[in-house]
């Protein structure tokens, strides 16, 4: 018999990845989310249903004969609301465990994030490492595991990875920014100099990662999860320049003077991007890989330069069908507002 599994925030970014791997594994996909499937190469092939997490009791209505949950759903640090944020990554991650424990799911993995690190004490950072978060994402995140953990000495199985930024084709959000720069041949800005090791993750080896983790006799446990080959900004950003052969140049910002005035306009709510992006991107900032590795035998196989080579790619071919969706998913573009225009004059 086929397995079943339910992921929420499912027509996400990471939603819909995750579909199209768990199909290729044979698995009964059911996607639930409060936003409308826009992939169009899933329709027909897995079951939509428009739900909110926070929700408990329609959640009550869709978790039978499920046997897997992957818990994805969240509301990102773009959303700005404490009450949005919270209620939706606190209240609606305990709505998905009482159901699931009460519907006796088999696993659940709880997508959380290294943001609950903060700005690193030390590199590499590690699963047991203080956390630290910065801003209502990080901190709701930290209460979220602490649930994962409760139900888990419930007897719910549960497994938490803490994925770093991840990429792929169809990612959008804030790395919007910087291919529309390089397609456009506009500057390409970043804070400091850019000489500090950043790593991301590909959304590919994220899917292997959580497939491991849900499917391996291997539970209570917290995994983190980046690219094993990643260079500095710099470096990487200008591979991504060179390969699309773009005339974009690197230009750096001087960092406490840039974080301020970004700070500035997240209070005026003039840009999306967050402490969480300006504190952290001038810095080193990576994680290790060693437990997943140990336990789950998971190597992460895509480089940061293939990451962003494989989503600007994606983005270049579909510019012009996505450029004028705004939101506040990963799966849409952000709006910049005055970003954009200063970038012009850079």
């Amino acid at each position: 018999m086929q397995k079943s599994i339910l992921i929420t925030g499912g027509t996400g970014f990471l939603g819909v990845h995750l579909a199209r791997y768990f199909l290729q594994k044979k698995f009964v996909v059911t996607l639930l989310d409060i936003a409308p499937l826009t992939a169009s190469d899933l329709l027909g092939k897995v079951t939509v249903i428009m739900c909110d997490v926070r929700d408990k009791k329609k959640l009550l209505e869709h978790f039978s004969n499920i046997e897997y949950v992957i818990h994805a759903a969240a509301a990102l640090p773009i959303q700005r609301s404490k009450k949005v944020i919270f209620s939706t990554n606190i209240e609606g991650t305990k709505n998905v465990l009482q159901v699931s424990l009460s519907q006796k799911v088999k696993r659940v993995i709880f997508i959380s994030t290294t943001a609950v690190y903060g700005v690193p004490k030390h590199l590499p950072e590690e699963e047991d490492d203080p956390l630290d978060p910065i801003g209502y994402y990080g901190k709701s995140k930290v209460e979220a595991e602490k649930l994962c953990r409760r139900y888990e000495k419930k007897g719910l199985s549960i497994n938490i990875i803490r994925p770093k930024t991840f990429l792929g084709p169809e990612r959008l959000g804030v790395f919007t920014l910087w291919f529309e720069a390089i397609y456009n041949n506009h500057p390409v800005i970043i804070l400091g100099k850019g000489t500090n090791l950043y790593q991301l993750l590909a959304v590919e080896d994220l899917c292997e990662l959580i497939f491991f983790a849900l499917t391996k006799n291997i539970s209570g446990q917290t995994f983190n999860a980046g690219a094993e080959q990643f260079k500095t900004w710099r470096k990487d950003l200008q591979a991504l320049i060179s390969y699309a052969n773009s005339t974009s140049k690197i230009r750096s910002l001087p960092t406490k003077p840039s974080q301020l005035f970004l700070a500035t306009l997240e209070l005026l709510h003039l840009s999306p991007i967050t402490a969480w992006h300006y504190k952290t991107m001038p810095i080193d900032s990576y994680v290790s890989n060693k437990k997943a590795q140990k336990k789950l035998g998971f190597t992460p196989r895509v480089s940061n330069q293939t990451i962003l080579i494989e989503s600007y790619k994606w983005y270049k071919d579909n510019r012009q069908s996505i450029i004028a969706l705004k939101g506040t998913t990963h799966r849409t573009a952000w709006n910049f507002k005055i970003l954009n225009i200063l970038s012009r004059f850079l």
